[in-house]
């Protein structure tokens, strides 16, 4: 146990995590032959390597021999997008260590940081490298000093590499062995492992990857969840070196994974703690469980795929332990689901994998949040009740990282979002902005106008605050005198009139012409607040005439009056996929 390191990567996106982790499997000699020519092994996840961003940890089982003594190295990569920071956290619960990796031609951003505080929270030992130093671009001076001024480190312990290129990596490797503490025992022999994720893998079934904190689980153990008491029987135990190994047991400090014959995922719960039903042991501490801010309502484009539309997203949620989904219904869609995501970015990778993965044509409703109605938390604009008094929106504390030039355009952003300014701290030529705002003014389209307002330079992270009394409406849109509930938003009163003719506008736009007129609006209550007119096809049913006096044409034109009139009423109005898309640019 003495020569075992559990350690993750942790970095803001694109500062080199990934290629950290292939160059680490190499040195080692994890990846052989023709391995070693994929870059970024462990994301698997084809979206994940065209977006190049790791959306998914991986856990990797690596052996190193330092001064004649083989060391275990347990490696966790990490995500670095906000999205997904609930992987980060999950991961630094099964470390003892952490190589903070900071980007020589980005300098530190707000993932870094975030990352940073929740290593140091947890005690973790904390290694800071500067990656991408062979670059021309690369201030490695500067971002040496930013990385002292924010975080406290001296400047002797910094270390400077080059993941692509293999610079520094092997002293990196030594400098980890020799100051990430081994794991210890905490509770005897009664065996407790921390459950930090599970999938589902075709050939072997839910597959949970564990940390074991004390005893041990070897292939026959009956063991048991919990949180629950449920119990299983272990088939199997096992390392990802980097592709599935089998062993004998895994023992106390080991990261690896365990296969039993549970057919439910759910059982197998994020954070929940594995214990041995002979001796079973109580919950290890501390672990919070993730809860969804955004809220899309999915629908097959053909109600026949409904079912395909259920398999694929509880087959989505075995690999995304944020993923909440439940059955919906709508009345102009017919049957759905409901689901939860940690942002926006999280729901997009979600529906675009429904679509790729699994072949499925599907569109969602516009993204809402959690309210509290009343004390009691509603996630869809129609379950609210606007004749309640006691409506609550939830709050975030955000943090931006910007070069000091763009700090006024940044702030006027915070403003406009109905915000309130915090601490301002000055890291050289960075800015460190703190702010409170409401979480609805930062899942529609803070993040594109943050990038605009700073040339793509800031970048920013956030944490839920608390709900707070808010003075919000309802606003429903009809399409041809029918109510849409799937269109109805929630939206503060002083944004309803300004949001309400956006969307107006923008439908009016995107759904296509009919043979008869159609009013687009917006409605609080009884009161119409914005509106729209789709105009007609035009039919020149006066073309076959040929003569006559003017009562003939005039027959026509009344008795073509009177069939659109009769259409209207019954007609019903086709809305495309893409106006529904349109809302969410909106």
């Amino acid at each position: 146990m003495n020569n075992i390191r559990n350690f993750a990567i942790i970095a803001h996106v694109d500062h080199g995590k990934s290629t950290l982790a292939d160059r680490l499997m190499a040195l080692t000699g994890t990846l052989t032959g023709k391995d070693l020519d994929q870059e970024q092994f462990l994301d698997s996840n084809p979206i994940s390597r065209e977006r190049g961003i790791t959306i998914k940890l991986a856990p990797v089982h690596m052996n190193y021999t330092l001064n004649a003594t083989p060391y275990v190295l347990n490696l966790i990569d990490t995500p670095g997008h906000v999205d997904f920071s609930y992987e980060v956290v999950r991961t630094l619960y099964a470390c003892e260590g952490a190589i903070l990796v900071v980007d020589a031609t980005k300098g530190i951003q707000a993932q870094t940081v975030s990352h940073f505080n929740v290593a140091k929270s947890l005690g973790l030992t904390i290694i800071p490298a500067i990656n991408k130093v062979d670059l021309d671009s690369a201030e490695v001076e500067k971002v040496e000093n930013e990385i002292v001024e924010s975080f406290g480190f001296d400047k002797s312990e910094i270390l400077r590499i080059s993941a692509k290129n293999g610079i520094g990596v092997e002293h990196l490797l030594e400098v980890l062995i020799r100051k990430v503490p081994p794991p210890t025992i905490i509770n005897g022999d009664k065996t407790q492992a921390l459950i930090f994720d599970s999938k589902y893998d075709e050939h072997r079934g839910i597959v949970i990857f564990v940390r074991v904190r004390n005893g041990e689980i070897r292939k026959g153990d009956e063991i048991m969840f919990a949180s629950d008491k449920s119990r299983a029987l272990v088939m199997d135990v096992g390392f990802m070196s980097p592709t599935f190994t089998s062993t004998e047991k895994l023992a106390n400090g080991d990261v690896g994974y365990v296969i039993t014959n549970i057919k439910d995922i759910t059982q197998a719960k994020v954070g929940d703690t594995m214990t041995l039903s002979k001796n079973p042991a109580p919950s290890l501490p501390g672990y919070k469980e993730q809860k969804p801010f955004v809220f899309l309502s999915i629908y097959p484009t053909s109600s026949s795929d409904f079912q395909n539309l259920r398999k694929a997203l509880y087959s989505l949620k075995l690999t995304d332990a944020a993923l909440v989904v439940a059955p919906d219904y709508s009345t102009i869609f017919g049957s759905g689901f409901r689901c939860g995501f940690l942002g926006l970015l999280h729901s997009q990778i979600v529906l675009e994998r429904l679509e790729r993965e699994y072949n499925l044509d599907v569109f969602s409703a516009p993204p809402s949040i959690a309210y509290l109605v009343d004390g009691v938390e509603i996630s869809s604009p129609k379950e609210f009740d606007i004749s309640k008094n006691d409506i609550k929106e939830p709050f975030i504390m955000g943090e931006v990282y910007t070069p000091a030039q763009y700090l006024g355009g940044i702030l006027d952003l915070v403003y406009k979002g109905r915000g309130t300014e915090g601490d301002i701290t000055y890291f050289g030529s960075q800015v460190k902005v703190t702010f409170e705002m409401p979480l609805s003014n930062i899942v529609y389209d803070f993040y594109d106008n943050l990038k605009s307002a700073s040339a793509g330079y800031a970048s920013f992270d956030y944490d839920f605050l608390e709900y707070r009394n808010s003075n919000l409406e309802r606003v429903d849109i009809s399409v041809n005198e029918v109510i849409v509930p799937e269109l109805s938003f929630i939206v503060h009163k002083s944004n309803t009139e300004a949001f309400s003719r956006r969307i107006v506008e923008v439908l009016s736009k995107s759904i296509p012409k009919h043979s008869f007129q159609i009013a687009v609006r917006a409605h609080v209550g009884g009161k119409i607040i914005a509106s729209e007119k789709i105009g007609a096809y035009m039919k020149d049913v006066t073309s076959k005439l040929y003569g006559g006096d003017r009562t003939r044409k005039d027959k026509l034109l009344d008795k073509q009056k009177e069939g659109k009139k009769k259409m209207k009423s019954i007609g019903r109005v086709n809305v495309p996929k893409e106006a529904f898309m349109s809302i969410l640019k909106v």
